[in-house]
């Protein structure tokens, strides 16, 4: 156990401080033109839908945050219930506990809103899997979702919202409605959230194992009393807009409005760089090296108004990235390689932020610097897997998060 860590355990409990133990960053639903599919499934009507997160931090009570962020029209959700996830579908009906909003089992949410529960006495731990199931009267019209969750959530009937170990109609990797999970903790020094793309997001990580890198992160920081969050969305780009709405557009939403926050990590810049000329944006002008120079800096700027610190990290290699896709054939290119390189080199001498993590420098080939090394590719040689996805989160010091 670290200095740091004992120190923080030493404290004496003192009034409970909301932290966000889990969030998922909304981005705004696609049409079916688009490279991917949305994942949403296609009956949600008179159904449930039980989705399972991990809770980076613990605490005395819970309250949940629903979201209609990027909605047309109220979407009303008939009742929602947390119960600690036995595993799949399963949960523990003993300590399953209907949620509240203003003392009501029902909510509408208006148009481009959120809505926060009440509080709701349900003690939790650190790492511990939280099913939260949320049940439509009637199908929503869902505009915005989190298109990459890494776990697998499940549509139920309507009637077994309570249900211990229910029939499963449905499954996806989407996350509906749910932005976020706070909780009241004794011992919260300050909430930590990392703003990235896709290798935030955890796209190389084993789905529902929980091994993206702000996991790891957030394992090893619980003990301190530091919360860290996750804020990637596949496809994010620093400047423009990707998959979800551009860094500075969402930095205050999924950053800066965060309760206790005190540190962000900024891991953005590859999809700026690789995009252009490929088919997510074939019309795009390569992005340049004062653009990015500048986005940075205007983060950087927003987080420090606020008296928040920030955190560069490096953009690792992604020399031959995504074979047998699409996208294999203009997403790299020399070119594009030399303008990461000097970014890197500025993110690394201007001292411009707080502090960097030079995850290049972790996660590069020693032979091939252009390339990740084996054993920390995912296989599309662009997200680190889930050896890499610890030695990402290895290289941050708690002290770094913490100021010291």
């Amino acid at each position: 156990m670290s200095l740091l860590v004992a120190a923080a355990l030493m404290m004496p409990p003192g009034p409970a401080r909301t932290v966000p133990a889990w969030t998922a960053s909304q981005q705004p639903v696609w049409g079916e033109d688009f490279l991917f599919p949305t994942n949403i499934p296609a009956q949600l009507g008179d159904r449930s839908l039980r989705q399972v997160v991990r809770l980076g931090i613990g605490g005395r009570a819970i309250r949940l945050v629903l979201s209609n962020a990027y909605g047309t029209r109220p979407l009303t959700i008939a009742a929602v219930h947390a119960a600690p996830s036995r595993g799949g579908s399963r949960i523990d009906p003993v300590r399953d506990r209907a949620i509240r909003f203003g003392t009501r089992a029902s909510v509408t949410i208006a148009p481009g809103a959120t809505i926060t529960s009440d509080l709701s006495a349900i003690p939790v731990k650190a790492g511990e899997n939280l099913a939260i199931t949320i049940r439509f009267a009637h199908a929503p019209d869902i505009r915005g979702f989190h298109w990459d969750g890494r776990r697998t959530g499940y549509v139920l009937a309507a009637d077994q919202i309570a249900a211990a170990d229910p029939p499963v109609g449905a499954t996806t990797t989407a996350r509906l409605v749910l932005a976020a999970v706070l909780v009241d903790a004794a011992r919260a020094n300050r909430t930590v959230v990392v703003v990235g793309d896709s290798i935030t997001d955890g796209a190389g990580a084993t789905l529902d194992a929980d091994t993206r890198w702000p996991d790891h992160l957030a394992k090893r920081a619980a003990p301190a009393g530091i919360a860290v969050v996750n804020a990637g969305i596949s496809g994010a780009r620093l400047l423009s807009d990707g998959m979800g709405a551009n860094a500075l557009a969402r930095l205050h939403r999924d950053a800066l409005a965060q309760p206790g926050i005190g540190t962000i990590v900024v891991a953005l810049g590859i999809n700026d760089i690789a995009w252009p000329g490929t088919p997510f944006d074939p019309q795009g002008r390569p992005v340049d090296f004062a653009a990015l120079v500048e986005g940075y800096r205007a983060i950087v700027a927003s987080a420090h108004a606020s008296k928040v610190r920030v955190i560069g990290t490096t953009l690792p290699p992604f020399a031959d990235a995504l074979p047998g896709t699409p996208l294999h054939a203009t997403y790299y290119s020399v070119a594009k390689d030399a303008l990461r390189g000097r970014i890197n080199e500025w993110i690394r001498r201007s001292g411009t932020f707080d502090a960097v993590v030079d995850f290049d420098h972790v996660l590069r080939d020693p032979k091939r610097p252009d390339r990740l090394a084996r054993a920390y590719d995912s296989g599309d040689h662009l997200h680190p897997g889930d050896a890499g996805n610890a030695a990402m989160a290895d290289t941050l010091p708690l002290s770094l998060l913490l100021g010291h």
